[in-house]
C-alpha cells in the first residue's frame, strides 16, 4: 500500500493532521530547523568568504538520530510533501529537509497552510508547489549577516567591556532604551499651574485670554487670574458633533504583542508561545483543530470566506445594522502579504465555547484575538462629542462631554478599550450659571515617557527594525544578558547595557542605526522577491564592516575593572569587581596565573517589603546607580519583578498582581484597579 510522507515542523501539529489526512498518510516532525551554519571557516563564521560566502553546514547537535528517522521514512515513502511553516523561516527549513534527506524535483512538492483545520489542511495539497529560492535565499543571507555581526561585535565587547553580545536588531534596540534615558535625564522639569472652575455636574478648565492661550508659570500669576474671576460664568457656545469611533484591524504579530502586554499584561514571549499553542491545535471534544490561523504575519488581510460567515455571524448574533466593512489595508513598506491576519480558524467557535478545553491564559489570548476579528467587521460606534465654553471676565473655560450613540463594534470590544461616556447636563447658550469653587493646582511638566514592552515593539515596528516574528527574542535577550532592568513595566538601561551602545556608537554609529538597519531590511525584501542578489548584499556589507571591526579591535578602550582596595591572599595582587551574568563578584586581577574569587558571606541585610508573586523569592528595598529607590525581587536576574512604588503586600483583587502605594494612592502594579 502507497504511503505519502507529510513533514512538518511540530510533533503537535503533526498528530493533529494525520487525523485529517487518513491512511493513506504519515505525518511527521522535524522539530524546527535540522541544521544551522557550522562555526567553520574564518572566524567561526561557517561560510566561505572568498566563494561568494557559501555556507557550511551542519546537522544541529542532538537531531543526527532525527535525520536518520526521517531519511529511512523518504525511503519508505512513495511521495513527500514539505509542510513546514509558511513564512521565510519554514521555507528554508523545508529546503535543508530537501537537501540533507536527498530528495529529488519529482519526489517532493512544498505545501503551505494558514491554520490547521481539516478543510485548510485538504485544500492546500490542491496548491502545491515547489519551494521558493528567493526565500531561502533571503532567510539564508539575514542568517548569515547575524552570524557575521553577532560573531564579530559580541567578541569585541567580551574583549573590551563587562558585556556578552551585540547583534544587528539587539543593538539598535538597546540604542532606542539608552537614549530615550538620555532625554529623561536630560530634562528639565518645570512648575506650570491650572486653573479649574466646578461646577455641580461637571468641571471645566481655564483655556484662554481674550482669544489668547493663557500659560500659567508662577503662583503670583495664577492669584492675579483668581482674583479677576467672578462666581458666575456665561455659557458661550455649546457645539455638538456625531463622530465615527472605528472599529481597529484584526492583529499582525506586532498588534497582538502590544494589545497583550498593553491589555493582559503578557510579555511577548509568552504572547508568542500561548499564540504557537493555540495555532498548532487544541483537543476540543470531538476534534483536534487549530483555533487560530498563523501568528507570524504583518497582514491585516482576511479570507472572502472568513468574512462573509463573519457577516452572517454578526447578523444573526448583534442584527444587520451591525454589519461593518472590510478595511482597506494601510500597506507600508516591508509588508509580507503572504498570509491572513491573526484571527479565529472559526467565527463559530466562540471563546466561551472552548473555555473549559483551554488554560485561564490561553482563554485570555483566544478572547482578545477573537473580539478583535469579530470586531473589525463590524459598524464603526457612534458618539455625540459636546464641546462648551464658557466665559469669565474675558478668560475662556473649556469643558468636552461624550454620549455613546450607538456602540458597533464596541458591543464586543469594548472590554479593550477606554470608551466611558461622560456626560454634560442640558446648557443653554448665553444662560449664566454659578460655580461652586474655582480652584488653582499645581503641576510639573513631565519627561518623555520610558519604553514599555509594548511601545518599544511599536516603535521598532514603525521604524522598519527586525521583523515582527523576531521581536520576542530581541528582548527577551535585552533582559537576559542584564543590559536592561524592568521596572513596573518599563526599561531602564543598565550600566553595561549605556556601555556597550556608548562604545558601539564610537566605532559602528553608520551601522549600528535605525536607518542602515532598515534599509538592510528592505533588501532582504528585495532578495525575497528576487531583485537583488544575495552575496551581492552580503560584499557589500562584510567590506565595510570587518575593516571597521578590526579598528575597534585595536583601537577601543577596555574599561579597567574597580579595584576593591583590597590584596589577593594567594598572590598579593589587586582584588577588582568583575561581571558575570549572574551579577558582580570580586576576584583577582591576576587571572588566568591566579583564579581567586573571593567569598562574599558578608551580605548587606535586606530591607524586605513582601512576598515576590511570581516566585519564591522576596521584594526587598534595591536602588538604582543614581541613588533613587526602588523594589525588586532578590532573585534577580532568574526574576526581574521591580516595581517604583511601594509594594503594599495585598494582591489585586481583579487581575491577583500586587498593589502598591504611590502619589496617587494604592493602585495594582499590572492593570487599572484603584483602591
Amino acid at each position: 500500500m502507497s504511503k505519502k510522507l507529510v513533514i512538518v515542523e511540530s510533533p503537535s501539529k503533526s498528530k493533529t493532521i494525520e487525523k485529517y489526512l487518513g491512511s493513506d498518510y504519515k505525518v511527521v516532525s522535524s522539530l524546527g530547523h535540522i541544521r544551522d551554519l557550522s562555526t567553520s571557516g574564518k572566524f567561526g563564521f561557517g561560510v566561505d568568504l572568498d566563494n561568494h560566502f557559501k555556507p557550511d553546514y551542519k546537522i544541529i547537535k542532538g537531531k543526527k538520530k532525527l535525520v536518520t528517522e526521517l531519511k529511512k521514512q523518504v525511503k519508505d515513502a512513495d511521495f513527500v510533501y514539505l509542510a513546514t511553516d509558511p513564512d521565510r523561516e519554514g521555507e528554508a527549513i523545508s529546503w535543508h529537509l530537501y537537501d540533507t534527506l536527498g530528495l529529488k524535483k519529482d519526489d517532493y512538492e512544498r505545501i503551505v497552510f494558514n491554520e490547521i483545520t481539516k478543510d485548510v489542511i485538504l485544500s492546500s495539497f490542491s496548491k502545491a508547489r515547489k519551494i521558493d529560492d528567493n526565500l531561502v535565499k533571503s532567510q539564508e543571507t539575514r542568517r548569515i549577516l547575524d552570524r557575521i555581526i553577532g560573531f564579530r561585535l559580541s567578541k569585541l565587547m567580551q574583549s573590551k567591556t563587562e558585556g556578552k553580545s551585540a547583534g544587528r536588531v539587539q543593538s539598535v534596540a538597546l540604542k532606542l532604551i539608552v537614549d530615550k534615558e538620555r532625554e529623561i535625564n536630560a530634562f528639565n522639569i518645570e512648575k506650570y499651574y491650572e486653573i479649574d472652575a466646578y461646577f455641580d455636574s461637571f468641571d471645566a478648565k481655564l483655556d484662554s485670554y481674550k482669544k489668547e492661550k493663557v500659560e500659567i508659570k508662577n503662583i503670583e500669576y495664577a492669584n492675579q487670574i483668581l482674583s479677576n474671576l467672578d462666581k458666575y460664568f456665561e455659557i458661550e457656545s455649546v457645539e455638538k458633533k456625531k463622530k465615527e469611533k472605528k472599529s481597529k484591524y484584526p492583529f499582525t504579530t506586532s498588534t497582538l504583542q502590544q494589545e497583550a502586554s498593553n491589555k493582559l499584561n503578557f510579555t511577548s514571549k509568552k504572547t508568542m508561545s500561548i499564540a504557537q499553542k493555540l495555532y498548532e491545535g487544541v483537543t476540543l471534544k470531538n476534534e483536534t483543530v487549530g483555533l487560530i490561523t498563523y501568528m507570524r504575519t504583518d497582514s491585516v488581510r482576511m479570507s472572502d470566506e472568513f468574512v462573509t460567515n463573519t457577516y452572517k455571524y454578526i447578523e444573526n448574533t448583534y442584527g444587520k445594522n451591525y454589519i461593518g466593512y472590510v478595511k482597506k489595508s494601510k500597506k507600508t513598506e516591508n509588508v509580507q502579504d503572504a498570509h491572513e491576519a491573526i484571527r479565529p480558524t472559526s467565527i463559530l467557535r466562540t471563546p466561551e465555547e472552548v473555555k473549559g478545553y483551554l488554560t485561564k491564559d490561553e482563554y485570555k489570548l483566544y478572547h482578545l484575538i477573537y473580539c478583535r476579528a469579530l470586531s473589525s467587521l463590524m459598524k464603526d460606534a457612534t458618539v455625540e462629542a459636546t464641546s462648551v465654553t464658557l466665559l469669565n471676565n474675558d478668560y475662556r473655560f473649556k469643558t468636552t462631554g461624550q454620549i455613546l450613540l450607538f456602540d458597533g463594534y464596541l458591543k464586543v470590544y469594548s472590554d479593550y478599550e477606554d470608551s466611558n461616556d461622560k456626560i454634560l447636563p442640558v446648557l443653554e447658550e448665553k444662560h449664566k450659571i454659578p460655580s461652586n469653587e474655582i480652584k488653582v493646582s499645581e503641576h510639573e511638566t513631565k519627561p518623555p515617557a520610558r519604553y514599555t514592552e509594548s511601545r518599544l515593539i511599536k516603535e521598532m515596528e514603525e521604524l522598519g527594525i527586525g521583523r515582527p516574528s523576531t521581536y520576542a527574542k530581541t528582548i527577551d535577550t535585552l533582559k537576559e544578558r542584564a543590559y536592561v532592568n524592568v521596572v513596573d513595566k518599563k526599561f531602564i538601561p543598565t550600566e553595561i547595557g549605556i556601555e556597550i551602545t556608548d562604545k558601539l556608537q564610537e566605532f559602528f554609529k553608520d551601522i549600528i542605526n535605525v536607518k542602515y538597519t532598515k534599509e538592510m531590511e528592505d533588501d532582504l525584501d528585495k532578495i525575497a522577491d528576487g531583485a537583488l542578489i544575495w552575496y551581492k548584499l552580503l560584499d557589500r556589507f562584510y567590506n565595510d564592516f570587518e575593516p571597521k571591526v578590526e579598528v575597534a579591535f585595536k583601537e577601543m578602550e577596555k574599561k579597567p575593572p574597580t579595584e576593591t582596595g583590597e590584596m589577593c591572599p594567594n598572590c598579593g595582587s589587586p582584588l577588582v569587581i568583575k561581571q558575570s551574568k549572574y551579577g558582580k563578584f570580586t576576584a583577582c586581577s591576576n587571572y588566568p596565573e591566579c583564579k581567586y574569587i573571593k567569598n562574599n558571606d558578608t551580605k548587606k541585610e535586606e530591607k524586605v517589603i513582601t512576598k515576590c508573586p511570581h516566585c519564591t523569592g522576596m521584594i526587598i528595598e534595591k536602588t538604582t546607580r543614581r541613588g533613587k529607590i526602588f523594589y525588586g525581587c532578590n532573585q534577580y536576574p532568574k526574576c526581574k519583578t521591580a516595581f517604583w512604588d511601594k509594594p503594599t503586600g495585598e494582591l489585586c483583587p481583579k487581575c491577583g498582581e500586587l498593589l502598591t502605594e504611590g502619589k496617587d494612592g494604592i493602585k495594582c502594579s499590572a492593570c487599572d484597579y484603584k483602591k
